[in-house]
């Protein structure tokens, strides 16, 4: 899960109530679905920043909770409000995700120059998803990397 340390970093994620983030502002539909028809309450996260001087892993999190309806999409005065979407139908969907640990950073040059990672669908060209899926394998590999 990608994001940008200007919005929530792995540091104010571990600063928050609960160290657990809703994870707001989910506004691609690949992405909403993923988080929807996916992701299950105690599964494993890659805490990603994004858009910054230095992208990488920053740490891991898991689902604490199921889906249920983005509150920024109904309100005007947030970035990520959608007029388009109903409150009797949302678009838009969040999660809970708590922060288990702050990892060293596994910056995208580590991620991209190793040869076991080459497939992983977050470092795939022209992949500006915010949420993406990580095989097994990726995720035991990331963590022995971590290690």
């Amino acid at each position: 899960m990608k994001s940008e340390p200007s919005d929530v970093s792995i540091d104010d994620a571990l600063a928050a109530p609960n160290v657990t983030v809703a994870w707001t502002g989910v506004r691609n539909y690949q992405a909403r679905n993923f988080m929807r028809d996916a992701m299950q309450v105690g599964d494993g996260v890659l805490f990603y920043h994004s858009s910054c001087a230095q992208p990488g892993i920053a740490g891991l999190a898991r689902v604490v909770s199921g889906v249920r309806p983005d509150p920024t999409q109904f309100d005007p005065a947030s970035p990520y409000y959608d007029p388009k979407s109903p409150p009797d139908k949302p678009r838009w969907l969040l999660l809970d995700v708590q922060v288990e640990r702050k990892t060293r950073l596994l910056a995208l040059p580590e991620l991209r120059a190793d040869p076991a990672l080459a497939d992983l669908l977050v470092l795939q060209r022209g992949n500006r998803l915010s949420i993406t899926p990580v095989e097994p394998r990726h995720w035991q590999h990331v963590l022995a990397l971590l290690a």
